[in-house]
């Protein structure tokens, strides 16, 4: 059946996790506290940068919009992730799994220009700390988030477009617990090699120019930090990116093993462990490491949950 005629028919099926039976309520309960915290650390993180005046800097500005993008990403797949742990019927519609990949596939690219948007802050504010706010303008910052959130929509949107075109068949197996791009042109019965290739190429794409700002950046940090006489200089100027440096190890390591090595010879398992890291860990785990490494926002939080309870 062609991506162009579609009967309302065609479906899919998410086998998600379903080869370990015995573990989908202990799955399905791992799964809900980590959705759970994730949307209250994402939504309390953009709560707080917003409402409190010492956090309306360029840092805090991009950290905002990567709990933002974290929120909808988590969103986006772990409630069909949940649903499909408890419900016999996994079955989703063929328009809502395009529509659960696009936007999974943008969050995702928009978080990876994000991390090195906010790298290239670290790089002005530690190299070129007198002129950080006259180069750091709010509409910099802007339009560096506009164009992450742009380029974000535009490459997956190509793939979306080679994927509408492809042929499936009546209902279609996916072997993993999202619309997932590779597995999902996996079930079609038309010649994938093309959207194969332009997935790889995208994705090498977008991991080469992201890591080259990324490391570039830190490269003339680390530079700047050795120039500091003090080890207590040193060690403060340097925690301030190890937040955000342990975040872009979580993430771009998972992408870089999924995605930029072709021909991967790893099982479908290792590949839904993998994904789990990208999906549901690392948008819970963001708001948790900038925070835990950051006294400022540990008040913050601390000061908002005590006018909470005061309230009640």
């Amino acid at each position: 059946m062609a991506g162009g005629n579609l009967s309302v028919e065609t479906t899919f099926a998410l086998l998600g996790f379903t080869d370990y039976p015995e573990l989908r309520i202990p799955l399905f309960l791992v799964f809900l506290i980590m959705y759970i915290s994730t949307v209250i650390g994402n939504l309390g993180m953009i709560i707080i940068i917003k409402i409190n005046p010492k956090f309306h800097t360029p840092m805090y500005f991009f950290l905002s919009h990567l709990s933002f993008v974290d929120f909808c990403y988590s969103s986006i797949i772990t409630p069909k992730l949940l649903e499909n742990l408890v419900m016999v019927d996994k079955s989703i519609f063929y328009f809502s799994c395009m529509l659960q990949y696009f936007l999974s596939c943008t969050a995702v690219v928009t978080e990876s220009f994000l991390l090195a948007v906010m790298a290239y802050d670290r790089f002005v504010a530690i190299c070129n700390p007198l002129l950080y706010t006259v180069a750091m303008s709010q509409r910099l910052c802007a339009m560096l988030v506009a164009g992450s959130y742009l380029w974000g929509m535009l490459g997956p949107l190509v793939l979306l477009c080679y994927s509408l075109l492809l042929n499936f068949s009546g209902h279609n197996v996916i072997n993993h617990f999202f619309c997932e791009y590779t597995a999902l042109i996996a079930v079609s019965t038309s010649d994938i090699r093309i959207p194969n290739l332009l997935l790889f190429g995208f994705a090498t794409f977008n991991e080469v120019s992201t890591l080259l700002i990324i490391l570039t950046s830190y490269a003339f940090i680390f530079v700047t930090v050795l120039k500091i006489r003090s080890a207590s200089g040193r060690r403060k100027t340097f925690s301030t990116c190890a937040s955000h440096l342990t975040a872009i190890t979580i993430f771009h390591g998972t992408i870089l093993s999924l995605y930029c090595v072709p021909n991967l010879k790893n099982s479908q398992q290792t590949v839904k462990v993998a994904s789990v890291f990208y999906t549901v860990v690392n948008p819970m785990l963001n708001p948790l490491i900038y925070s835990l490494r950051n006294k400022d926002v540990k008040d913050a939080f601390r000061k908002l949950i005590d006018s909470k309870v005061l309230i009640h």
